[in-house]
C-alpha cells in the first residue's frame, strides 16, 4: 500500500493571524485549530501538533498512543498557561488520522477533540467520520434545530471540548481497516464552515494529487468567504505493488499561511 499526502493552510480574508497548525508526516496527519486570539491560540495549536511528532517517527503506533499524545498536549498547554498568565484562555481543537497497529496489522485510527473534522472518501462517497464537539451539534442531535439551521446558528463556533481544559477532555477515537483507493480530508472548521459536503466531495473527486487537492480545498474556502483560518490535510491510500509505505507531505509540521 502506498500513502500519499498533501497539506495547505491559509489565514483567510478576515483574521490577521493564522492560529492553525498542521502535521503531515509519515503515518500521522493532523490539524489543530487554536483558540483564544490574543490569548495565543497559535501557541496552543503548535503545542498540540508537537506532541504528535514523536509518534510520526515511531516504528509502531497503537490507539492508546494517540490518546496519550492528546493528554500530553493538554497538560503542556496548561503548563504553558501557568508559566505565562497572559495566555489564560488559550486552547485548541485537534483532529487527525494515523496508521496504528491493531490485531497485528495496520489500521487507520481517526481521532478528534472539538469541531475540526475528518472526512472519508471511499467507493465514490464522502462522509464525515468525526462528530463535532460543539453546541450546535448537541442541539441538532436533540432535535432542537436542523442541520441547515446549525450552519447559521450564533453558537456554531462554540466547542464543548478542547485541549487546554481542566479536567482533560475525552477524545473520540475510531479504529478501522484500510481500504485501497480511499482518501481522507482532515480540516479545521475554516473549511467545513465555508464549503458544504457536496463541494468538498466534488473537489476530492476531481484531484488525484493530494497536494493539489489540499490547495484546491483551501482556495475554495477562502473564495467562499474565508471568514476563518483554513487548514487541510489530504491523505490518499493507493494500491501499490509492495507493502512499503511512502508518504509525500507538505508541510511536515507548522503554522501560518504557507501553501
Amino acid at each position: 500500500m502506498t500513502v500519499r499526502a498533501g497539506a495547505a493552510t491559509d489565514v483567510g480574508r478576515v483574521r490577521k493571524v493564522n492560529e492553525d497548525s498542521v502535521l503531515a508526516d509519515r503515518s500521522v496527519f493532523m490539524v489543530a485549530d487554536g483558540m483564544g486570539g490574543h490569548a495565543a491560540g497559535e501557541v496552543a495549536s503548535k503545542i498540540a501538533v508537537d506532541a504528535f511528532v514523536p509518534l510520526a517517527e515511531a516504528p509502531v503506533r497503537r490507539r492508546d498512543d494517540l490518546v496519550h499524545a492528546l493528554e500530553l498536549a493538554n497538560r503542556r498547554i496548561l503548563e504553558s498557561v501557568a508559566r505565562h498568565p497572559e495566555q489564560t484562555g488559550m486552547g485548541t481543537t485537534a483532529a487527525g488520522l494515523a496508521v496504528v497497529n491493531a490485531g497485528g496489522s495496520d489500521h487507520w485510527a481517526v481521532f478528534n477533540v472539538g469541531d475540526s473534522r475528518v472526512y472519508r472518501y471511499v467507493d465514490g462517497r464522502t462522509r464525515q467520520v468525526t462528530v463535532d464537539h460543539s453546541e450546535v451539534r448537541e442541539l441538532v442531535e436533540a432535535g432542537i434545530i436542523t442541520e441547515a439551521e446549525a450552519a447559521k446558528h450564533p453558537l456554531r463556533n462554540v466547542v464543548t471540548r478542547s485541549l487546554g481544559s481542566d479536567p482533560a477532555p475525552t477524545p473520540d477515537v475510531w479504529v478501522f481497516p484500510p481500504h485501497p483507493g480511499e482518501r481522507f480530508v482532515v480540516c479545521s472548521d475554516g473549511l467545513s464552515g465555508e464549503l458544504p459536503l457536496e463541494r468538498i466531495h466534488a473537489l476530492v473527486s476531481e484531484f488525484d494529487d493530494p497536494q493539489e487537492c489540499a490547495e484546491a480545498l483551501v482556495s475554495a474556502a477562502v473564495e467562499a468567504g474565508g471568514r476563518d483560518n483554513v487548514s487541510v490535510v489530504v491523505v490518499a491510500l493507493d494500491a501499490g505493488d509492495d507493502d512499503d509505505e511512502d508518504v509525500d507531505t507538505a508541510p511536515r509540521a507548522g503554522t501560518g499561511a504557507a501553501r
